[in-house]
């Protein structure tokens, strides 16, 4: 009885898994459509649209969204409009994220959005979400996805409610938030002064760019404009000591802390694209390479797709296929029949910390007072009491320091009645504007020309994203997008005012200027070198053109991939293999400055020496099988806790990426800097040696616990692995069989932060798991489109039980990529299942 019992178990475990799992074949009746509309998918579960109509097109697109993804897109949009307590229940971190999200306001600023677009896009959201609807309709949850059925078990799941075109809108107010530039930076900045108490010895830790080693993306002589870039001040004489604004600030950054990162966040997320002239490739036409760099996820954050309509015309425009978010219409990044393009994040500086004086309901401006405007808004928790949370606005923005309840960000809650902070902060961001991005997305989806882009680009707000782009024509090009703030240079204020530190809020001489005109952002068209890279470097040579950041990554992987380029096409000519090989180097920039260093010194004791001996032969490549790379690592890691972490707050610690090589390039030259003394030695001052050699001796230790004592056998795959979480059953809270369902198994990869292979890890944490990294792969060749090739990180299917849930992951760890088929006859001859939708 128990073995039958235990049977019966099983089979409906399955059944419950196995239920959601769409029909990708035979016909299927969908009212509305204007005609036939055909699905077809390859090996991996991609589907291709052809529609004869955009607005069936896009009513497709919807309905295959809602089948493969749609609790991502469920849980998505409960966290873009602040209601991820309705879906989960009752929890803290949910409740917290709900709050920030309402006091930032997403849903409400993309609904403001949607008067503003074009009625074509609208026409296109709208399509979408009938879509969607249309598979939710008659449909319970645990027909849906199997997430419903587990949260079931917890809390009270209704039917799911119908997809509104708002919905998609927030969606890239959360895309926004992920790669929204400097502001950790500026955070970190105030935060390592309450420690340092010297601005000079903080801007030590965020060094200029180093253009005398990593080039920009543009040269002055390839941009059409060129105009001076401010120069700020660098002095403060703001009260940064004060207790009462570092409380402020740290409860600012315990709340914006709660936010969840839907794309991504911290070290790591970033991107690689380069385009190649068709004069150096063997075909004779442009190459286009692009790997963004993301938060790790199961699914992954990409949903492959094509969308074609049958007679392409004025009337339905699209021939496109790429890469697309579950729950927004059209292709974020891929190719259409004349033009490819690529996105990394451009990194402007598009937010401000704004510290505010606040008398009860003002705060002061210039001398006077001004309004704090109030609203509510009302938290609904599954199976709890409602919330109710009082919003409050400044001139500049929400106040995201008193969002939460918090205790031990430096003081207890302030009792009802006593008085409150002097300080609040307030959030000064681009996005909370409305805007048109949503024009720009479906506008690239059918550009043709680098004036196309351009105009696309003039509507592309929110993220601010390198474009590169390439024609099949023979054209290639660069432009950057998005609404960047103008600041006034203000050279006797109490900070600087280019957007690196917090700003005072009662000066009104600090607050932005306007926006860079869309004709006065960097482009170029055909550069004489033949080729642009973007890898989240300087933009332009300092000086030129219009101010955009002071905080960029610092060039290590750009000009890695620069060097790789000019080294392939110097006397021969590249392809696709090449610009794929190219995507897995996994080359150490770290090694390169350190290892040197390192070598010199002298480690009398023949254990601690193993490690210092695979130095000596290492080819300084990251790669998964290498003992030298996980040696190199912990050396790393100790290096940095030595120097810096007894410098800085807690929760500041070095993560390792380019800023803290550019540091340590630096201090190398400087054996004696106070910076290499580690304050936690009481009566020892140490130098440069002292800490490179007791790293060398404690990364032997620390590898010898964790992989054994024979150095030869460690391995950096052991300790360096991906392992996709499911955003909301993968966590270590859930039973193991739940997470055994929802998270792929880990997989050992090479690679690292800084490396063109961006597999991300976190330095100041105690695990070297990958953080972030390529979220997909792909080469497009403009000669001939068949013959482009992509991966995504996880699968096609957001589905666990189904096939596709992890089949490309492996592949993915591996470096390798699939054929990509664009034409009609090539798309038909790799289907292997065939939808038709009929109305």
């Amino acid at each position: 009885m128990v073995v039958l019992a235990l049977v019966a178990v099983m089979v409906t475990a399955v059944i419950v898994v196995r239920r959601p799992l769409p029909e990708v074949s035979g016909e299927k009746e969908l009212a509305g459509l204007d005609a036939d509309v055909i699905v077809t998918r390859d090996d991996r579960g991609v589907p291709t649209i052809t529609a004869t109509t955009s607005r069936d097109l896009f009513r497709a697109q919807g309905y295959v969204a809602a089948q493969d993804r749609f609790f991502e897109m469920d849980y998505r949009r409960h966290v873009t409009s602040g209601r991820l307590s309705e879906l989960v229940g009752e929890n803290e971190d949910a409740l917290a994220a709900d709050k920030v999200i309402r006091t930032f306001g997403w849903r409400r600023v993309a609904q403001q959005e949607w008067d503003l677009l074009q009625p074509a896009t609208r026409d296109a959201l709208q399509a979408y979400a009938d879509g969607v609807n249309d598979y939710l309709a008659d449909r319970d949850p645990g027909a849906v996805a199997v997430e419903y059925s587990v949260l079931g078990l917890q809390v009270d799941v209704a039917a799911p409610e119908e997809w509104d075109p708002v919905d998609s809108l927030a969606w890239l107010k959360a895309m926004a938030w992920d790669l929204r530039g400097n502001y950790d930076a500026e955070l970190e900045r105030a935060a390592s002064y309450s420690t340092i108490g010297d601005v000079a010895r903080v801007e030590e830790l965020f060094p200029t760019y180093p253009q005398d080693l990593n080039l920009p993306i543009l040269t002055a002589a390839d941009l059409p404009v060129t105009t001076v870039e401010q120069a700020a001040s660098r002095t403060t004489s703001l009260d940064l000591d004060s207790a009462d604004l570092q409380e402020a600030m740290a409860s600012a950054s315990a709340a914006l802390a709660a936010v969840p990162h839907l794309v991504g966040d911290g070290e790591g997320v970033g991107s690689n694209s380069w385009v190649v002239s068709g004069a150096l490739t063997e075909s004779g036409k442009p190459l286009l390479a692009n790997d963004p760099h993301l938060g790790i996820s199961a699914p992954g954050i990409w949903e492959q797709i094509g969308l074609r309509c049958d007679d392409v015309s004025a009337a339905c425009p699209y021939d496109v296929s790429g890469f697309a978010f579950a729950g927004l219409p059209g292709v974020v990044i891929g190719h259409n029949a004349s033009l490819a393009w690529g996105l990394t994040n451009l990194g402007a500086d598009v937010t401000d910390f704004v510290l505010e004086r606040v008398d009860e309901d003002t705060t002061r401006l210039d001398g006077a007072s001004a309004p704090i405007t109030e609203r509510t808004e009302v938290i609904k928790v599954n199976g709890g009491d409602d919330v109710r949370l009082t919003v409050r606005e400044s001139v500049h923005g929400p106040l995201v320091s008193d969002v939460l309840d918090l205790v031990g960000v430096g003081t207890a809650p302030v009792p009802e009645g006593a008085p409150g902070r002097t300080f609040e902060v307030a959030l000064a961001w681009t996005a909370l504007q409305p805007g048109r991005t949503m024009d720009a997305v479906l506008a690239i989806n059918v550009a043709k020309t680098a004036a196309d882009i351009q105009a696309a680009a003039a509507l592309f707000d929110v993220p601010s994203q390198n474009i590169v782009f390439a024609t099949t024509d023979g054209h290639i090009g660069y432009q950057a997008p998005g609404r960047i703030p103008v600041r006034a240079n203000v050279s006797d204020g109490p900070v600087p005012s280019d957007g690196t530190w917090p700003r005072p809020g009662w000066d009104s001489r600090y607050d932005w200027q306007g926006f860079v005109d869309a004709a006065a952002m960097p482009r170029a068209l055909d550069p004489v070198e033949g080729f642009v890279v973007t890898a989240n470097q300087a933009v332009t040579p300092a000086g030129v053109g219009p101010f955009l950041t002071d905080d960029w990554d610092y060039g290590y992987r750009a000009q890695r991939i620069r060097t790789l380029l000019t080294a392939a096409t110097t006397d021969d000519k590249v392809d696709v293999a090449d610009m794929a090989r190219i995507q897995s180097d996994e080359h150490s920039p770290f090694a390169d400055v350190l290892v040197p260093v390192l070598l010199t010194l002298d480690i009398e004791d023949s254990f601690y020496d193993d490690g210092q001996e695979l130095l000596r032969t290492w080819d300084r490549v990251q790669s998964s099988d290498s003992a030298a790379a996980a040696y190199f690592a912990a050396v790393w890691v100790d290096v940095l806790r030595s120097a810096f972490a007894d410098d800085l707050p807690e929760g500041y610690g070095p993560n390792g990426g380019s800023r803290w090589l550019e540091v340590v390039r630096r201090l190398l030259e400087e054996p004696a800097s106070p910076w290499w003394d580690d304050k936690t030695t009481a009566g020892v001052v140490e130098g440069r040696d002292e800490v490179l050699t007791r790293a060398m001796v404690e990364a032997r230790r620390q590898l010898t616990a964790q992989l054994g004592r024979d150095a030869s056998d460690w391995r950096w795959g052991l300790v360096h692995t991906a392992a996709p979480e499911h955003p909301v059953l993968g966590g270590a809270s859930l039973p193991g069989v739940i997470r055994n369902l929802v998270n792929p198994d880990a997989v050992a990869v090479g690679g690292g932060s800084s490396i063109v292979n961006a597999t991300a890890w976190d330095a100041s944490s105690e695990s070297f798991g990958v953080t972030a990294g390529p979220s997909m792969r792909m080469v497009v060749d403009l000669g001939d489109l068949d013959a482009s090739t992509w991966v995504t990180f996880t699968g096609a299917s957001g589905h666990p039980a189904s096939v596709h849930y992890s089949d490309q992951l492996g592949p993915w760890s591996r470096g390798e990529t699939f054929p990509w088929p664009f034409t009609q006859a090539a798309t038909e001859a790799d289907a292997r299942d065939r939808l038709t939708l009929t109305p």
